[in-house]
């Protein structure tokens, strides 16, 4: 196997654990997938290359960037501090280590219904405003993902273009 070969085949194992780290935070997620085809594009040294890069580093802080803002700006709206948040996420990242895999979101819905509960004193405003927050950053997960998939189709439109 050469060079080119190896780089690409690390470098699509990367993105795919990207991808996979956009929905589950423990793994890196968007930035691994533009820093993964930054280093292929480098090595590949090709015009194309370097044009799927741009295309994936542009998709990739699309989606970055209407993750934070669109829950930003929806966590704002309802008031939710980010104390609550990062409550969840602590909690989520015990849970998923107490219970593999489904101790994560677990983790994250306990942890953002606690830290509500704290803070308003009221069950029922907690969980809405607990329920609320999980759409709105189920959201801009979901969108990101969608982006970062789009990314990974066009690191394999360029790999196609490459290798054939």
């Amino acid at each position: 196997m050469n060079v080119d070969t190896v780089t690409s085949l690390l470098v699509g194992i990367a993105v795919l654990v990207g991808c996979l780290g956009i929905i589950v935070p423990v793994l890196p997620g968007s930035i691994l997938i533009a820093v993964a085809v930054l280093i292929w594009a480098f090595v590949i040294g090709t015009p194309a290359a370097w044009i799927v890069f741009a295309i994936v580093a542009v998709l990739v802080a699309g989606g970055m960037s209407a993750s934070f803002v669109l829950t930003g700006r929806k966590l704002k709206e309802m008031e939710v501090p980010n104390r609550s948040v990062a409550v969840a996420g602590v909690l989520a990242i015990v849970g998923f280590f107490v219970i593999p895999v489904l101790g994560l979101p677990l983790g994250f819905v306990l942890g953002l219904y606690l830290a509500e509960y704290a803070r308003l004193k009221d069950p029922t405003t907690a969980w809405s405003s607990s329920w609320g927050s999980i759409k709105a950053i189920g959201l801009g997960t979901v969108i990101e993902l969608f982006l970062a998939l789009l990314a990974a189709v066009a690191f394999c439109i360029g790999l196609l273009i490459h290798f054939l």
